[in-house]
Order: C-alpha cells, then sequence, then structure tokens
C-alpha cells in the first residue's frame, strides 16, 4: 500500500498528526528528520553547521527516496522537503500527500513554544518571526499546494482536535480521491 506523507511548515502538527494517524491505520510512522538523524548519526543542526545546507538538502532528498518507497507508513517530512530537487513530484507520484496547512498567526503560536530548539529562530522577536514565517510561506505555498490533499489545521488546539483532523485526512485519503488536490475545511471548534 502507498505510503502517506505529510508536508508542511514547521511546528505545523506534522509528527503528532502523522504518529495518531499511524496508530490509526495500523501503520509504522516515519520522520524523515528523525530517519536523516538516525542515518548519519548526527542532529540536523550539527549537520547544517559542519556540511551546510546544500549537504543536507541534498542527503535529505536521498533519505526520502529511501523511507518513500516503504510500504504501509506515513511519512512526516520536514519543513523545507518540498521546495528543493524534484522532491514534490516525486512524492506525488510514490504516495498519497497531505500538506497540513496553518496560517501564520497559528505557526507563530506553534513556533513559539519550540524557538529556542530551532537555530533558524533563534533570537528572533516576535514581529520577525512573523515577519520569517510569513516570507517562508510565501515562497513555499507553491510547492505545498502541489499536495494532494491540503487539510487546514488552524484548530489544531487540543487532542480532541488532533482526531478530528485524522479522521478528516482518512475520509477524504480513503474517499477515492487519489491525485485530486481536495482542500478539507477544519473541524468546528465545538465538534468532538
Amino acid at each position: 500500500m502507498k505510503c502517506i506523507i505529510l508536508i508542511g511548515y514547521m511546528c505545523a502538527g506534522k509528527t503528532t498528526i502523522g504518529k495518531a494517524l499511524a496508530k490509526r491505520l495500523g501503520r509504522t510512522f516515519y520522520d524523515l528528520d528523525w530517519y536523516v538523524e538516525e542515518r548519519f548519526h548526527k542532529k540536523i543542526p550539527q549537520i547544517f553547521a559542519e556540511e551546510g545546507e546544500a549537504r543536507f538538502r541534498n542527503l535529505e532528498c536521498r533519505m526520502l527516496h529511501e523511507v518513500a518507497e516503504f510500504e504501509d507508513i506515513v511519512l512526516a517530512c520536514g519543513g523545507g522537503t518540498p521546495c528543493f530537487y524534484d522532491n514534490m513530484d516525486y512524492m506525488n507520484a510514490v504516495a498519497e500527500t497531505v500538506y497540513l496547512k496553518a496560517s501564520t498567526e497559528t505557526l507563530c503560536r506553534h513556533v513559539a513554544m519550540s524557538r529556542g530548539e530551532r537555530p533558524l529562530l533563534k533570537g528572533k522577536t516576535d514581529e520577525e518571526l512573523r515577519s520569517f514565517i510569513d516570507s517562508q510561506l510565501a515562497q513555499r505555498a507553491p510547492y505545498y499546494e502541489k499536495a494532494q490533499h491540503i487539510i487546514d489545521i488552524n484548530v489544531l488546539d487540543s487532542f480532541d482536535k488532533v482526531k478530528d483532523i485524522v479522521n478528516l485526512i482518512t475520509k477524504t485519503i480513503g474517499g477515492g480521491m487519489a491525485g485530486a488536490q481536495q482542500a478539507v475545511p477544519p473541524p468546528q471548534a465545538d465538534s468532538q
């Protein structure tokens, strides 16, 4: 069975939703960043610092091609993965792709909680953070929006909402829409 690949900006919830989706579907969950770190015995920031972004993106592309061939998995990719090489076209060819779409405001809230762990965000003021995310979203949107399915995750603020998003993804992918882009509205605030 084709793998399911989740894409979207950093802190959009790809890992949280990916783990829940994999559990729901009885699949194995992989995080591409973690996979790269395990294979090369280095953390992503260390690879960036020692070898540069170009080398990291090359490794990331190679590992994407490796892990996306696994069957019955859910794969969460890094925020930049779809934007390099032919990664997005490749993912669409071998998997069901789902873009977890969030607004700049939502992403700022999510990123603020992990700002210290992300070198690109370290030391940024709230306004600098908002501007940085806005700029990157504008650059990355053409890649993200090539996904076969688009799920709005702006209401991802509780475990119940995670379950709602997983249900939407399961319904969307299971609904025979492979290859057709489908935008799915967020669950209602009062849904349980």
